[in-house]
């Protein structure tokens, strides 16, 4: 699901915790080695996406925040913030050339470029987490 998160909207926080979770506490957050990405380039994009991304001509940048049941792909459109809400049972996560990785929710895809080892280590870390933890169907929520 794609929303706007630039307003502390309580119905918007409650949807978004009850896809992917609520956040990390600090502690967990510190034995994960933390559960954001560095920044991630964007190459590509699905229709929607590009929409917003095309109103500006700025840099088209992204970051992820890891949840437990889910990812948060971030990133900014003039001066709004929108959130790809992907909760792991509908994550699909490929590794396409060597300095590419494609994040697919049913019909939305954002494609980053990854042409350092922090970003190649922490989408290990979250194809790791999805394995090892996350619910593989609905029913198991």
């Amino acid at each position: 699901m794609l929303l706007n998160v630039s307003y502390n909207n309580r119905e918007i926080t409650r949807k978004i915790d009850a896809e992917v979770g609520k956040p990390f506490p600090l502690l967990e957050r510190i034995k994960m080695n933390g559960v954001g990405s560095p920044k991630l380039f964007i190459t590509s994009t699905s229709i929607e996406i590009y929409n917003l991304l095309i109103l500006d001509n700025n840099r088209n940048v992204c970051n992820i925040e890891m949840r437990p049941n889910g990812i948060i792909v971030g990133f900014r459109s003039q001066l709004e913030s929108y959130g790809l809400i992907i909760p792991y049972y509908k994550l699909n996560i490929y590794k396409g050339k060597a300095e590419e990785y494609s994040i697919y929710r049913d019909h939305h895809f954002i494609k980053v470029s990854a042409t350092d080892k922090p970003t190649h280590r922490f989408f290990q870390k979250v194809i790791n987490y999805k394995i090892d933890n996350a619910p593989t169907q609905v029913g198991d929520l």
